[in-house]
């Protein structure tokens, strides 16, 4: 899990280290980021790992995620993340807890953290705000908190060159993650949007998309991304046109495909489908008729 390397692709002053994959969960496409005063390094992947860490005075994490953090616990330079999130960062074991996993699967977990994504402590992580503004001379590189995938989820906006790093908010079609334990479907919802109304020349995804150019082209896949959270909202009204239990939407399976099988898998499913349904309850398109049983009103 630690072959496919990267190769470095230039926008101004920042350098996507594009994972040989594309950038495809376990991998991502990390940052670097160089001023005249200090270069920054965003997000350490899997996929630097035997191909040489790039040196920098700074490392930004967009967020706890076990993908993000690769390594973070054995770099020199300090380590920065949203204050939301530092806690996570400073220890592996509330990184852990964040998964809300049961305890088999946790600790399962907690051993592929350290053997497969060399994830530790790192207790000194800096927790910055929103806003944070990291000075690298010519250039400046600032926090855009962009909560709900976690708590701390956050963008980066690279100035003058017009880089906007939006992290998990990947625009791919599997859509929104928001199956943690400090998840936030409307805190997504509200991130999607802040995203949309920051205009930039480049708009870079750790995953897969890569860097997007140009405000209109980033909005229609915005667009896209942000309606796969309608279209599950659609497909829980139908699956509950009869009434249904919340084990029974999630063995229906409404985030994952049915081939996926992993210990997690349940978890984000159950966190998923109780944000959808508590929304749907509170516009009236859903009813809970009897304690733990739900059903879709007629219109």
């Amino acid at each position: 899990m630690t072959t496919p390397g990267w190769t470095p692709e230039d926008y101004g002053a920042v350098t996507v280290l594009r994972a040989a994959n594309g950038g495809g969960y376990p991998y991502g496409n990390s940052l670097l980021v160089r001023g005249t005063a200090a270069t920054l390094l965003v997000d350490p992947s899997l996929a630097l790992v035997g191909g040489g860490v790039p040196g920098a005075d700074a490392v930004l994490v967009s967020h706890a995620h076990e993908d993000h953090l690769v390594g973070v616990a054995g770099l020199a330079a300090p380590v920065h993340v949203h204050e939301a999130d530092a806690a996570a960062v400073r220890s592996s074991e509330v990184l852990l807890a964040g998964y809300g996993l049961p305890a088999n699967a946790a600790a399962a977990f907690g051993e592929t953290l350290a053997a497969d994504f060399h994830v530790g402590s790192r207790p000194d992580a800096v927790g910055v705000p929103d806003g944070h503004v990291f000075d690298l001379g010519d250039r400046t590189a600032t926090v855009v908190h962009l909560p709900g995938h976690t708590a701390g989820h956050s963008g980066l906006l690279v100035e003058p060159d017009g880089f906007f790093f939006v992290a998990d908010i990947d625009l791919t079609s599997f859509g929104p993650f928001y199956g943690d334990v400090g998840s936030s479907l409307e805190g997504f919802e509200r991130s999607i949007a802040t995203c949309a109304g920051i205009e930039a020349r480049w708009y870079g995804t750790y995953h897969q998309k890569g860097v997007v150019e140009g405000v209109a082209e980033f909005r229609g896949r915005l667009d896209a991304y942000r309606d796969v959270l309608v279209r599950r909202d659609a497909a829980l009204v139908e699956f509950l046109s009869e009434p249904r239990t919340l084990a029974d939407v999630v063995d229906h399976r409404f985030v994952y495909r049915p081939h996926v099988d992993e210990p997690y898998v349940p978890t984000v499913e159950a966190r998923t489908a109780e944000q959808h349904l508590a929304r749907l309850v509170h516009r009236g398109a859903v009813a809970e008729t009897e304690p733990g049983r739900f059903r879709a009103v007629a219109g």
